[in-house]
Formats: C-alpha cells, structure tokens, sequence
C-alpha cells in the first residue's frame, strides 16, 4: 500500500495529487495542521460565548449578512446554508474530479485559519479514504463566492442528506446516476455518524474554489503528458514525411532561449536519433526546409510548454491557500472578511491552458492533413493502398478537423463574462468552474487529435520500409503495432480511432517511450 499522504495545508503538489489519484492513497492530516485546526476553532467558541457579530458566524450570508442569527439557531443556520444552496444541475461530475475536490477542501481547512472542528474534517477523510464519494451535479456555480453549489452537494452528503457512489474505481465511466445511494445509508455500513454542523462549519465547507481547482490539477497532471505526447506525435509525422532535422539544432533555439521552445527541440532530436529514414535522404534531399507544422514544433509546441508551466505554477498556489470567508487568525485573536474565495486566478488560468492546449491540436491535425495530402506528402493518396477502390485515411483527418474547430469554439474565454448575484452584493463573478470544465473538453479533445496523428504517421511510415525510424519513434511506432494492423483494405477504421485513443488517455505510448527514454 502506498504511503499516507499528510495534509498540512501547505505542501501538497499536483504530483502528489496525482499519485494519490492513481494509487488509491489514504490521507491524514498532519499534528501541526491539527493544532492549528483547534485553536481556530477554539476562538470561534469564544466568540459565540460572548454573542459578537461575526458574518456567517452569528449572521446570516450574502445580502443576509445585516441580519443577526441567536445562538438557539445557529445549527438550523449552517444546515440551512447547505441545503439552500445544493442547487447544482446537469450531468455528475466525474468522479475522480470529485475525489480531488474533497482532498483539496481537506487541504485548505489543515491551514487552520477556518474555525471548522477536527471532527468534520475527520469525517470528510474517512469519506476519502473509503471511497465513498458524493453525486454532484457539474454546473451551478459562478466560480467567486467558492464553488458554493457544486461544495455544497459535497457537504450535503456529509450530513448524511445527499447521494453517493461507494466507488471501488474512481474512473469507471460506466456508472451513472442511477448507481448512487442515501449516504445515510452508505455512511451508517461504514459506522460514520452524519456531520451535525456547528458556526462557522457550512460555510467553512462550501466557501472556497475546489471544483474549479480539481480540474485545473487534473488538466495539469494530463497537460504535462500531452505535451510530451505532442512531440512524439510530430517526431512520427516528421518520419512519414521524410522531413529534415537541421530546424531543431540547438545552436538555433539558444538565440530565443524560452524553456518549452529548447525543450521540445531536444526532445526531437532525441526521438529522430539513428532514424534510418532520415539518413536515407539527408545528402541528396532537394527541399531547404519544411512547412511551419514541421519546421516550428518547437516553437509551436514550446510556447504550450511555458503556458502549462505558468498555468500550473499557479494551481500549486491555489492548492495550498486558504479561500474561504472570513479567516480567523487566532494568534492575533482576530478575523478578517475578504475575498479569497474569488475564482479569478483559476478562471484566467484555466481559460490560458484551454488555448495553449488547443493550439497543440491545431498543429496536429495540420500535420495529419500533410500525411493524407498526396501532393504534399510524396507518399500515396490519403495513405491508401489501392486508392480509388479504398478511401484511406480521408475521413479520419475530417475528425481531427472536427475536433479542432470544436476546440475553437470552447477556447473563448469565460473569464471575460461576469453576470452579478445575490442581489448585486456579488457583482463580479470568475465563471472559473466554466473556464475550468471548458479546459477538461478541449484535454479530452486534444488527446484525440493526437491519437489520429499518430495513427495516420504510423500508416505513412509502412510505405518506408524496410527503413527504420528513430530509436525514440521506433518504441512507439512499435507500441502501436502491437494493437492496431497496418492498413492494407478498408476497414472499420473507429475501432482502430478507439484503440490509439484509449493508449493515448490511458498514458501507454508514453511510458513505453519514457521507459527506456525520457522526454523533457
């Protein structure tokens, strides 16, 4: 079993969050997250014993806030916060992005500035740790006062009011809504008791930016690997095509020195290294230089790079923050209201990686398009052998355009659209839980495009044999073989679309390459 993953609220990492993801990690909190924790709250019960006005302590919220709530009601206060606000809609979030939600939500409260009791922490764990994850709907929030609704569907099964899976896998993409169950059905099997929320403890749980946030890790932690992914899917191309290596020499990209640009250069000298195709034509090879698809990955695929790297340097910050409201500071005894809980770093990030990563797919499928471009690609029309009697490969570029054109439409920002709520009190909101399931759809879309890519290079490159690729590309290329046949008559070609498809989301091709050879 994989070691414990200890919360302090300060040190979690997006590949801690990946390993726990993948590994079905337990968590806990740290001894320094749980003092903290205690002594917040330790204040707050101070505060309630001597009836000051503190907003969502002792008042109601938003436009609520000016009305003083009696300590005879302050329990009715918290639940009646999570049960008017879980009004999400729409299809469930997937539950791997909600099993991130609730370590994330851990995470903020382990900072010990939210006055919440151990306790209701404790429980939120041991939901995490059984698996026992809550049914919640994917849309509803405006993405500034927290993620309220999408939180509060979470906390809703904390109280034992809301559904829940009891999912032994967290990605199963079969289970639907029907399969959830009461969790105060669920919660009594597992011996937990409901949470029974006391001041501050609802709005501590719901305030805060984890939906969007679950997102923006999972879209970084696949991000990274799409990267990677992309220039192996041009290395492969760039064997089918026959094209030169002379725009990847370093001493070119060491006069506009940005990481992701030098990067992705070595990583296509690494993959084309000892390529028989390559040296077959390198003396007598008439063209002076590629198309920009070709000539510019590195410039293209680098300047995604730098936008992942940024985008991702600042979801660790948001990981790792407190965002709900107020904060108490109990070693000055006091609290602040502000507005941490606004989703605007997130929003602008995720709309930022919805774009870079739609520009990784925009090229892909240009160079897909040269592989099936008999004019252009000096290899058979649409890669087909028999051409005329069989299609080809020509319909499968006509997917990846789809896909592209799709991509163009979600890569509007929506940090850029603000609509007010709550009476105008909240009167500029992020949309970040937009931005965020925005950016997921282009990922998703992007590893498609990829796939085709690489399926479309692998069949160009039957036509070089017996010339062998690249030590980096020949692993692939192999990998590929080993579950899709060369196409010599037309065929069902979506089976093969689902096959490169599913080892491209499931990280094959990768770590085959990676395990003998790693990409930067």
């Amino acid at each position: 079993m994989a070691k414990e993953l200890l919360l302090d609220g300060n040190t979690l990492t997006i590949s801690s969050v990946e390993k726990f993801l993948f590994t079905n990690q337990k968590v806990k909190l740290s001894q320094n997250a749980k003092r903290k924790i205690n002594e917040s709250r330790k204040l707050v019960e101070k505060w309630i014993s001597e009836e000051k006005v503190i907003y969502g302590v002792t008042t109601g919220f938003g436009e609520f806030a000016n009305v003083n709530i009696s300590f005879d009601q302050i329990k009715q206060l918290q639940e009646n916060l999570i049960i008017s606000h879980a009004v999400g809609v729409g299809e469930m979030l997937p539950l791997f992005i909600v099993k991130i939600m609730m370590l994330l939500r851990v995470n903020a409260l382990a900072k010990g500035h939210s006055g919440i009791r151990i306790s209701t922490i404790e429980l939120l764990i041991e939901m995490i740790n059984k698996n026992i994850i809550p049914l919640i709907p994917s849309q509803g929030s405006v993405g500034s006062s927290g993620d309220l609704a999408p939180l509060s569907h979470l906390v809703l099964a904390m109280i034992g009011k809301g559904k829940v899976f009891e999912a032994k896998n967290i990605f199963n993409v079969n289970i639907a809504k029907k399969d959830a169950m009461l969790s105060i059905k669920v919660l009594k099997k597992y011996k937990l008791s409901p949470a029974v929320l006391e001041a501050k403890e609802g709005l501590a749980l719901i305030n805060g930016t984890q939906m969007m946030t679950a997102f923006a890790v999972y879209n970084c932690i696949h991000a990274k690997r799409i990267a990677k992914l992309s220039d192996i899917s041009g290395a492969l191309t760039h064997e089918a095509l026959r094209a030169t290596d002379k725009a990847y020499d370093s001493r070119l990209h060491a006069l506009r020195p940005y990481p992701g640009q030098i990067n992705s250069a070595k990583n296509m000298l690494t993959l084309l290294n000892k390529s028989e195709i390559r040296d077959s034509h390198i003396e007598n090879d008439p063209r002076v230089q590629d198309s920009y698809s070709l000539r510019c990955i590195p410039q293209v695929h680098g300047a995604s790079r730098d936008a992942i790297d940024y985008v991702c340097s600042k979801v660790e910050i948001e990981i790792n923050s407190a965002n709900d409201n107020p904060l108490i500071f109990p070693n000055e005894g006091d609290h602040l209201e502000g507005g941490n809980f606004h989703g605007q770093p997130m929003a602008l990030a995720m709309d930022f990686l919805g774009i870079a990563l739609s520009e990784l797919a925009n090229i892909s499928e240009r160079r897909t398009e040269r592989l099936v471009n008999g004019s252009l690609s000096m290899l058979p029309r649409f890669l087909a052998r028999n051409g005329g009697i069989n299609s080809g490969l020509m319909i499968v570029q006509y997917t990846a355009a789809s896909l592209v054109s799709e991509n163009k439409v979600l890569a509007h920002p929506a940090s850029v659209d603000s609509i007010p709520t709550s009476a105008n009190q909240e009167d500029h909101n992020s949309m970040g839980s937009i931005a965020a399931r925005k950016c997921f759809q282009i990922l998703k879309n992007v590893q498609k495009v990829l796939a085709i890519e690489i399926f479309a290079a692998c069949q160009g490159i039957e036509f070089l044999k017996p010339l062998k690729c690249g030590v980096g590309t020949s692993l692939v290329y192999n990998k590929v073989r080993e579950f899709i046949k060369p196409l010599n008559d037309d065929r069902e070609l979506h089976k093969d679309l689902e096959v490169i498809i599913k080892l491209v989301e499931e990280n094959t091709l990768l770590e085959t390459l990676e395990n003998k050879i790693k990409l930067l």
